[in-house]
């Protein structure tokens, strides 16, 4: 086998015809080094006949995140929703006695949104792709028409080598 079968789905600016029924697509699959890619419609991609989405782990989250950090982070967030009610509840009070304060709504919006992540270099989530296997007499005719390929420009760059056929006649 000349690549695995492993594609990424990718997309691209232009569309072109899909592999299966013709129709434009702008959607790729390809493989890690692009070795082979057949654009394909998402339709196709949902069809097990055609191609299977490989699941990642669920231990790995896409932005990197421990989960011990996640638990830190919600517990964060449930204590600042807890004061805010508290905060809301006072100025409820204050407002029946007819005391209100106008800069606490400027406090409020200079604050930090609660529940948003930190922000440090280590957290940027990283780019990830859809992976789909191929059904085996897919990849099967991929892997053929490569082989058809290179058979062919490899006869290309031998036929100049080779003998031509007799040009004189015998009679």
């Amino acid at each position: 086998m000349s690549f695995p079968n492993l594609y990424y789905k990718r997309t691209t600016a232009t569309a072109k015809a899909c592999y299966i029924c013709y129709k434009p697509t702008t959607a790729v699959l390809a493989t890690i080094d692009t070795s082979d890619f057949l654009y394909t419609c998402t339709v196709h991609l949902s069809d097990h006949g055609f191609a299977t989405r490989v699941l990642e782990p669920e231990s790995e989250n896409k932005i990197g995140i421990s989960v011990e950090e996640i638990a830190r982070l919600r517990e964060e967030w449930e204590e600042k929703q807890r004061r805010k009610k508290e905060k809301e509840k006072a100025d409820k009070d204050k407002t029946a006695d007819g005391e209100k304060k106008e800069d606490d709504g400027k406090s409020e919006k200079s604050s930090k949104v609660p529940g948003s992540l930190p922000t440090s270099g280590s957290l940027t989530p990283r780019p990830t792709h859809e992976k789909y296997i191929l059904h085996r007499d897919i990849f099967a005719l991929r892997v053929s028409e490569h082989r058809r390929r290179r058979q062919t420009s490899q006869v290309k760059d031998l036929a100049p080598r080779l003998p031509g056929a007799p040009s004189s006649s015998l009679s």
